[in-house]
């Protein structure tokens, strides 16, 4: 019976096709075979997952490892707080409370001592989520003085209007206690949307109204309500300033120097930008890719404006460090991003302009392809000059130089545009000719340009003349924070190199 099942077991089946050929027919595999397999692919699928995690999870601290850095500090803060529960003279201490302290470090402490998570300056523009601007130290300090402020003025509130309710009837009481909610969340509540205080007061106005409603209705069924106050705003002070003094003392990030590194890359971004979109303009090439990236770093200005108010609102909370005075004038780098916005939205209607370069006049760009070059090489060397100022908050007197050469190379490209649309004609048209086939030209000594092939460089042409002209706001809103910022004076030997560098 057993050699009768072997031969069975032996046998192959085959099928014969259209074509004449036979092909052997694999056998069905048994269903412990297949729940195999799968459960092999599975698990290769789920070691596949885990690997790339952990490669994603060590690319991203390799890349920035403050964000390691960071975890480290939650856990310090955590494990010494934790004490409060493990330590018994330090939990009768807090009442058995703790959890509030434990509570109060997990929710307030942020990446940063402002509120902002300090990043390479290649990276920043990339990082700058509205997720990721809530993790700075200036963010913890934010944090902690809102919580701190938010929970001291919620409980007094809510013990004096305790000890009103408690001098009337049992039958007011919680009427009373049920209207002073009623009010005062209200009015809190609507108050977050004032912009002055939505801007710096938005977490602690939150705060106070949960802290007071929180009391307010656990201090109906609570005999001494003022010991349990105390309790608690004792815990949320311990844990709040254990918050701030790990984020302080340990790799400190700060948003203030944060934003000012983002401006002073906004601004070689924005030179870097205009020169490659002016040069690519005027080139031969037809391979516009090289330059794209380049080109395009405008973007990264106009798209910083809300981490720029973040970062300038929660660098007003953080104390003097480094260069930056208690009251440095953070508001003035806000001043500075605005004008560069303004000025990057001539340039990215200067890209528009590169697309269609092959329509314009081969002639008038050669006219005009010094000219317009030297204008955007001014620029930009302003601005990289306004970028090394503020990286060394040093004044440099080559600023001035270099306004006059821009200032210069502008009046020389309007005066060269004013000749060129000086010779502007309009022919006569004969009469056998339709309305919709007349053509404007533009006559030089020797040749005749229709004007649809003048308009784009002009147009170009503008644009440059426009945004060198925009410039000067940065410069005035530098020069403004120069001064508020009270930075160094030019050094005498520096002076001595900007000369040659200005006479030539």
């Amino acid at each position: 019976m057993n050699a009768i099942n072997s031969a069975a077991g032996a046998v192959e089946w085959r099928i014969r096709t259209a074509d004449g050929s036979s092909e052997n027919l694999a056998p069905e595999s048994s269903f412990v075979t297949r729940m195999y397999l799968s459960f092999e692919r599975f698990l290769k699928n789920i070691i596949l997952l885990v690997r790339r995690f952990f490669e994603k999870a060590w690319n991203i601290g390799r890349n920035d490892p403050r964000k390691v850095i960071h975890g480290l500090k939650v856990g310090i803060a955590l494990s010494v707080v934790s004490l409060f529960y493990y330590m018994r003279p330090l939990y009768n201490g807090v009442g058995g409370t703790a959890m509030w302290a434990v509570m109060t470090v997990v929710v307030v402490f942020e990446c940063t001592v402002g509120r902002y998570f300090s990043i390479p300056v290649r990276k920043v523009h990339s990082f700058l989520q509205a997720e990721n601007l809530k993790k700075i130290a200036g963010a913890t300090l934010y944090k902690c003085l809102n919580r701190a402020t938010g929970t001291f003025c919620a409980g007094f509130l809510a013990i004096g209007i305790h000890w009103i309710a408690n001098q009337s009837s049992k039958k007011f009481e919680p009427v009373i206690m049920g209207v002073s909610i009623f009010i005062l969340a209200s009015a809190a509540t609507f108050t977050r949307f004032i912009p002055a205080v939505k801007a710096r007061f938005d977490y602690g106005t939150m705060i106070f109204i949960l802290t007071f409603t929180l009391v307010s209705i656990s201090g109906y069924r609570v005999a001494n309500l003022l010991n349990m106050a105390h309790e608690r705003v004792s815990t949320i002070i311990i844990g709040a300033s254990l918050c701030v003094i790990t984020s302080i003392l340990i790799f400190p990030i700060w948003a203030g120097e944060e934003l000012h590194k983002l401006v002073i890359s906004n601004l070689e971004k924005l030179a870097e930008s205009l020169d490659c979109c002016v040069a690519e303009y005027f080139s031969d090439s037809e391979d516009t890719t090289t330059n794209t990236k380049k080109m395009l770093s405008f973007k990264c200005v106009l798209n910083s404006k809300a981490s720029e108010e973040a970062m300038a609102n929660f660098a007003r909370w953080e104390p003097a460090h480094g260069l930056f005075n208690f009251q440095h004038p953070w508001g003035k780098y806000l001043k500075i991003s605005a004008s560069m916005r303004s000025c990057a939205c001539c340039i990215e209607a200067l890209t528009s302009c590169i697309s269609q370069k092959d329509q314009a006049s081969e002639l008038l760009k050669n006219q005009l392809t010094n000219t317009c070059q030297q204008v955007s090489s001014s620029t930009t060397e302003i601005l990289k000059e306004l970028a090394l100022n503020m990286k060394t908050m040093r004044k440099s007197s080559r600023t001035d130089m270099l306004i006059q050469e821009k200032n210069s190379a502008i009046q020389e490209l309007e005066n060269l545009m004013e000749q060129l649309s000086g010779l502007l004609i309009q022919p006569k048209v004969a009469e056998n000719e339709k309305d919709d086939q007349e053509k404007s030209v533009i006559r030089t000594s020797s040749n005749v340009i229709a004007l649809a092939e003048l308009i784009p460089t002009a147009t170009f042409a503008s644009l440059v003349i426009e945004i060198a002209t925009r410039i000067e706001g940065v410069v005035d809103a530098v020069e403004e924070l120069s001064k508020m910022a009270k930075f160094k004076a030019e050094d005498a030997e520096m002076i001595k190199q900007n000369k040659p560098v200005a006479s030539s």
